[in-house]
């Protein structure tokens, strides 16, 4: 991203306050639509319940959200940019091995929860509709708005982005306005601020501890927040999370204030089919609308989320912890993507949930263990950030063993939901973590045993190849793609391409490379001239949020240097020469395939088989480094990972 217009998002500006209302705070704003619902179960009105309740979720948004997230984690940013893989590439720095695992977990975590997210809004905000209608099926509704919604993706949403933001601002002033209007009616319920109300629930009610498990509903949306920091910047974030923690808070408290005199009853002998709090506070007149507002916040924080997981798969894609796959830009807008694969799999897993839990009540069971796994697994990596930091201990420990605390006991009172329909969202974060576990240990495998030469030592064999006439020339340009880090090393297999696989004689051989940043946007490049006019090197240096277009980034390459008169890409041939006509340029790119030679142990031998199985599946080499196809060469390569011992052949007369 530019830095004129990453100064721009950071700015604090009624704007940028404007467009953060619209991107950050759809999954923790429309909250209030199922919180209060799932606190109270199926059971009857219970004051201590409600108080108690309603003085977890001030404590919750207060802790966790504004201390933790709000205050603390946002000051981990990676040149502006935020998000648990975000975080990794800071901490990452540590060489502390194991600390993959938090990364992957909590990314899998957050990519379940975005599968999650929307049915549960939507739902939420359609099943107001039963006011009017008691009987009405509400499920095609949901699935109707879901695909539309995942449909309109490949266009773009850069026009729909502008309605967010004051759509946001209506929804929030709404949820204020209507709290207030109970709490006026009921001022006592104040008094559930003091914490005591939340310890007497948690320690002394039967049930108590196990309804943290639905006031974790309230803070879901926390890590949004800091995965889309980059977009609104830290200081709009922290601004405008005044005015949207004052709004969800009013909103809790008047729900809980209208409830309190209806103690002993149940939600459905107030409300019926639509025994819903969110709508009982709203006057009859009022409801339609309120319906309609709550439905559009619904899907502004289901776009939130795809919009999230698009940016998550492409951080995963550049830090190898998922296959390559098609990534699309509808618009001119930065940062903005469409990932074709991603957009439907979210759809379908919405489908699934909406299908097989029907009701939103229901998919409260299945939401919130997951994310809070994603909690937990930010707190170890923020824990090593300010280790980095030389942040003393004396603040880190407490820091940690008070989050590790709420957390750990977020965990335990969603364990209960497991049974319920949490296995859900768990079998789906296993499956995602599976693939980039396999994808990320097959790239480390495949690294160990590639072989590394001194490009030196065969400088003089190809400056003799460009000039032997005997062998008909290849290209002009000769292009290979190496993953050497080092300057003067060069792939075995890329030499022996060249060299014996079926000798290439070129005028120019060109090696590039591309280094992943720790950083998010950068785009440099470096060129070594290894033999003049005969072996050059091109070294990308490329933020871990950029795109990987290699055929337009070398092409500009490539025209600097003949603006510097540093390099001469004239065809050779003498025809094309004398009319300046520019020189055929070819890349050749390696596949690799398992060789039956490979003597591996079993979990590694299934490792790399599943994973050039998925490889099967997802985007070609040349496309996911954007090479013309009508001038790259595919060879394959046999990977031989363990050889057998060499066989002691006798020769016999």
């Amino acid at each position: 991203m530019s830095s004129t217009k990453k100064g721009h998002l950071s700015q604090l500006s009624l704007g940028g306050l404007l467009i953060t209302l619209g991107i950050i705070y759809g999954d923790i704003g429309t909250s209030p639509l199922y919180v209060m619902k799932a606190i109270i179960g199926e059971g009857m009105i219970n004051a201590d319940i409600l108080l108690g309740g309603v003085s977890c979720v001030f404590w919750t948004l207060t802790l966790q959200t504004t201390v933790k997230y709000v205050l603390i984690t946002l000051n981990a940013d990676n040149n502006g940019e935020g998000g648990i893989f975000s975080l990794y590439t800071l901490v990452r720095r540590t060489k502390v091995k194991w600390l993959i695992i938090p990364a992957v977990i909590g990314g899998s975590a957050l990519l379940a929860d975005g599968i999650i997210t929307p049915p549960i809004s939507v739902s939420s905000a359609v099943e107001g509709l039963r006011t009017f209608y008691p009987s009405i099926n509400t499920v095609p509704i949901v699935i109707s708005i879901l695909f539309v919604l995942f449909f309109v993706q490949q266009f773009g949403t850069n026009f729909l982005g502008k309605f967010f933001g004051p759509m946001m601002l209506i929804w929030f002033g709404m949820l204020g306005i209507l709290g207030g209007l109970q709490i006026f009616e009921n001022i006592g319920v104040f008094k559930a601020i003091n914490p005591y109300y939340a310890y007497h629930l948690l320690s002394l009610h039967p049930e108590g501890f196990f309804v943290l498990g639905a006031v974790f509903l309230c803070t879901t949306g926390a890590e949004a927040l800091y995965s889309d920091m980059g977009h609104c910047g830290r200081k709009n974030i922290r601004v405008s999370w005044i005015f949207v923690k004052s709004m969800l808070l009013l909103n809790y408290f008047g729900q809980a204030a209208y409830l309190i005199p209806f103690e002993g009853k149940t939600l459905k002998q107030l409300g019926g089919a639509n025994g819903n709090p969110f709508y009982l506070i709203m006057s009859d007149w009022f409801q339609p609308f309120g319906i309609v507002i709550a439905t559009l916040a619904a899907v502004i924080a289901s776009q939130a989320l795809i919009s999230g997981s698009f940016t998550l798969i492409n951080e995963a894609m550049r830090l190898n912890f998922w296959p390559k796959v098609t990534i699309k830009y509808p618009t001119e807008l930065k940062g903005q993507m469409y990932i074709p694969s991603i957009n439907w799999l979210l759809f379908l897993g919405c489908i699934v949930i909406v299908l097989h839990f029907e009701e939103s009540s229901n998919m409260e069971a299945a939401y919130g263990l997951a994310i809070v796994l994603c909690m937990i697994m930010t707190t170890t990596l923020l824990n090593y950030y300010m280790i980095t930091k030389r942040i003393k201990w004396y603040f880190i420990t407490p820091i940690i063993a008070i989050y590790g605390t709420i957390e750990l006991s977020f965990f335990i009172a969603n364990m209960k939901k497991f049974t319920h329909g949490g296995y859900v969202t768990i079998i789906i974060s296993v499956l995602l973590m599976t693939v980039m576990f396999i994808w990320f240990r097959a790239k480390t495998i495949s690294k160990a045993y590639t072989k590394f030469v001194k490009i030196n030592d065969f400088k003089k064999v190809l400056a003799e190849l460009s000039e032997d006439m005997s062998i008909p020339k290849y290209a002009t340009h000769l292009v290979y793609m190496t993953n050497a880090g080092r300057t003067d090393e060069i792939e075995e297999k890329v030499l022996y391409s060249i060299l014996q696989k079926r000798p290439k004689r070129a005028d120019i051989y060109w090696f590039i490379h591309v280094n992943i940043l720790n950083e998010p946007y950068k785009t440099e490049y470096k060129v070594t001239e290894i033999l003049k006019e005969d072996i050059i090197r091109v070294d990308f240096n490329l933020g871990f949020r950029e795109p990987t277009k290699i055929n337009i980034m070398f092409k500009e390459v490539v025209k600097n240097m003949v603006k510097n008169g540093e390099v001469d890409v004239t065809s050779r041939y003498e025809s094309l020469n004398k009319n300046n006509i520019i020189g055929d340029f070819k890349f050749v790119l390696s596949e690799k395939f398992l060789s039956n030679d490979s003597n591996m142990i079993w979990h590694e031998k299934l490792i790399m088989n599943t994973y050039f199985f998925i490889k099967k599946l997802s985007l070609s080499e040349e496309k996911a480094f954007g090479l013309d196809s009508s001038s790259v060469k595919i060879e394959k390569f046999p990977m031989v990972v363990n050889p057998p011992e060499i066989i002691g052949m006798k020769r016999i007369d």
